[in-house]
């Protein structure tokens, strides 16, 4: 039975997700799509809907089955969809994803309803990547301006952490001097499960220097989940060297672009975490910010 979701609007109604809908919530869901975001699929939306990952599928392991509810008017016409969830463990409740082409009274009334099913809790929004995308673990602040506002009114705070960027492929050579070559790379056999990909190692005399991880191609694009690299390693260059031979390697298996996302939201004086240094080496070797990712926390 639809649920009115005045005073938003007497026009506007919510009801449960239908098959019936795939089509119409696929289109909701294109329409936020972000640049160096690949298509989204009937199976991708099939494992969203399920509450399935490829990626942080840990953090949904701890979910009940999600709840996706739609928003229409009162001709039929699907406007909004948002899926929800609770976690066992400390009734948590989670607003995994939302789409609504960016109308503010469409996210008002998805948002104000499922705040009233998940009742007197702390909530959470846009914690962590769905299978809706390649890896977004939050709101792009930006692109989904709405949305985000909508949080804000509706009580969540946000918090800004992550940075995403991309860059065409083939790279070239990057601009720094001196630069090691990806001879001094070695792939390894072992594949990273999650988030899914191949694991690249730079070693000496047994010693780990410098690492990264690289996602499997999706649509041509290809994504840099991990780069890091030992302290000593990092005066070498090491750690452009692992990005030179991460996008090589991207490039090899028919990447046209590659995404990243950088956690840079270390607070003041925390240098375990300061990304800095990152930051300035992503924006060398010409990766563009497409947005900032944000976070929201709703307490009880």
């Amino acid at each position: 039975m639809a649920t009115r979701t005045s005073p938003f609007g007497a026009e506007l109604s919510v009801r449960p997700y239908a098959v019936a809908d795939e089509l119409a919530v696929l289109d909701l869901v294109a329409a936020d799509r972000l640049p160096g975001q690949p298509a989204v699929t009937a199976a991708m939306l099939a494992e969203a809907l399920a509450g399935r990952s490829p990626v942080d599928g840990g953090w949904w392991a701890e979910l009940e089955p999600p709840v996706t509810d739609v928003v229409h008017d009162a001709a039929g016409t699907l406007l909004g969809v948002v899926s929800r969830a609770v976690r066992p463990r400390d009734g948590a409740g989670f607003v995994l994803w939302l789409h609504c082409r960016e109308a503010p009274s469409v996210a008002e009334a998805l948002l104000a309803h499922v705040l009233r099913r998940l009742g007197e809790r702390v909530v959470y929004a846009f914690a962590f990547a769905s299978a809706l995308t390649l890896g977004l673990e939050g709101l792009p602040a930006v692109h989904r301006r709405a949305t985000r506002d909508a949080l804000l009114d509706a009580g969540f705070t946000g918090r800004d952490r992550w940075r995403y960027m991309r860059r065409p492929l083939p790279a070239g050579p990057l601009p720094a001097t001196g630069l090691p070559g990806a001879a001094h790379v070695a792939i390894t056999a072992a594949r990273s499960e999650d988030p899914p990909g191949n694991r690249l190692e730079v070693r000496e005399d047994g010693e780990l220097l410098a690492e990264a991880t690289v996602g499997s191609t999706v649509e041509g694009t290809g994504v840099l989940w991990w780069i890091g690299a030992a302290p000593p390693a990092r005066v070498r260059g090491l750690g452009l060297a692992m990005l030179g031979a991460a996008l090589d390697l991207l490039t090899e298996v028919g990447a046209h672009e590659v995404i990243l996302y950088v956690d840079d939201d270390a607070p003041s004086g925390d240098a375990e975490r300061d990304r800095t240094a990152a930051n300035g080496m992503y924006d060398r070797a010409g990766f563009t910010e497409i947005d900032r990712l944000h976070s929201f926390t709703r307490q009880a």
